[in-house]
């Protein structure tokens, strides 16, 4: 037997995965620690009233004879796939076609898996700091990839890569960084990619936490983007369903290449459709009361956002994101490495944050902190941090 070799390419762990071994360390020698956790971006709000109304009646239909539903299409139900594409889409004066919506079961997956449609020999720029998923992916694939640094000193705007590449992953807003691209600054990269025949994966996961009105909520509101991005989209953060699992992506028939086709016959072969119940359930984020419900939810994470940021600032610490997304990226201080700076904040506060080397080179120096946490639990951390500086 013989494994694929590019796996042996890969770090020895998954960065979250270290941070829980860690963790765990920590708390079976201080048994009586109360460790408050703002590192992994996992939600902890309830999922919303009309979601779980939909949940509940979707259970009640599978109890049924009559109502009972078998495998789904592998595209994702017609209510769900049109009420993405009315409230996403056509309400922001974008015209995409429901056959262009593949729901799926989660962010994560597709952007995984995407990958697969492209040729070994693509190579691939990321940003850095990244998400792993973009990179691990690609290593497993056995592709070349070229990292674009986001640092303080350019804004957190990559420049463009100084060799060709077929493909750019781009995450915004940005995690870990919580940083943005305005709409000037993402029609750059749409007229690169078109000018150099590149294809733009285009994370839009945390869409729903932008305030500003200058930062765009899909890639597809800039002329020609539908000619060069794939596009993808997740509720986990949106509306709480990262125990729901559900998301979906844009893959538009005007693409080159027959990504929307290629796609589908991909996830006719391996993928089964995401469950019925969870689908009825996302379609309920887009009534009335749900659009009014998961913005009071995400109204709660960004009050997080904003005490974490003033808060930090007025401690000396050097802050960046935190305006149009629910993620805090911060400078280590006194010259601290990312690792140390995570052992300090869970020996000393017992509070765990994502050490940004874990993300890329250029995030070394810095750590992710989420506003994902109750409010309490934000309110003490912060206030463990300030007590042992």
């Amino acid at each position: 037997m013989k494994i694929n070799d590019h796996y042996m390419n890969l770090a020895s762990n998954y960065l979250f995965a270290d941070i829980a071994k860690k963790v765990q360390a920590f708390k079976a020698e201080n048994p009586e620690a109360e460790v408050i956790s703002l590192g992994i971006g996992d939600v902890t709000q309830p999922l919303c009233p009309a979601v779980v109304e939909a949940l509940h009646k979707a259970a009640d239909e599978m109890g049924q004879s009559a109502t009972f539903r078998g495998y789904g299409p592998e595209r994702g139900y017609d209510f769900l796939r049109n009420a993405i594409v009315e409230n996403d889409y056509r309400a922001r004066g974008i015209d995409i076609d429901a056959d262009e919506v593949f729901v799926s079961d989660g962010a994560k997956s597709d952007t995984g898996n995407f990958q697969e449609l492209l040729s070994e020999d693509c190579v691939v720029a990321v940003t850095d700091p990244v998400y792993p998923v973009y990179v691990d992916s690609n290593i497993m694939a056995g592709r070349r990839i070229v990292k674009l640094p986001c640092t303080a000193e350019n804004g957190f705007v990559p420049a463009f890569p100084q060799e060709h590449v077929d493909v750019i992953y781009l995450c915004y807003p940005n995690n870990p960084t919580g940083t943005t691209l305005t709409k000037e600054q993402l029609k750059v990269w749409v007229d690169y990619a078109l000018q150099h025949d590149a294809l733009i994966f285009y994370d839009a996961a945390y869409e729903a936490f932008i305030q500003s009105k200058d930062v765009p909520h899909s890639i597809y509101e800039i002329p020609g983007a539908k000619e060069c991005a794939v596009e993808f989209h997740s509720f986990s953060k949106t509306a709480g369903f990262t125990g729901v699992r559900c998301g979906y992506t844009i893959v538009p028939k005007a693409l080159p290449v027959p990504l929307n086709q290629l796609w589908s016959r991909r996830q006719c072969t391996k993928f089964n459709g995401t469950s019925y119940i969870s689908q009825r359930a996302a379609e309920a984020i887009y009534t009335p009361d749900g659009q009014q419900q998961i913005r009071s939810t995400i109204g709660y994470y960004m009050q997080n956002a904003k005490l974490m940021r003033e808060t930090l600032t007025q401690m000396g610490f050097t802050v960046y994101g935190g305006t149009d997304a629910p993620y805090i990226w911060v400078k280590t201080p006194k010259g601290m490495t990312s690792w140390e700076f995570f052992d300090w904040m869970l020996h000393s506060a017992h509070v765990v944050c994502t050490p940004g080397a874990g993300f890329g080179p250029s995030g070394e120096g810095y750590v992710r902190l989420t506003a994902f946490g109750t409010h309490e639990n934000t309110e003490k951390a912060l206030r463990r941090m300030a007590n042992r500086l």
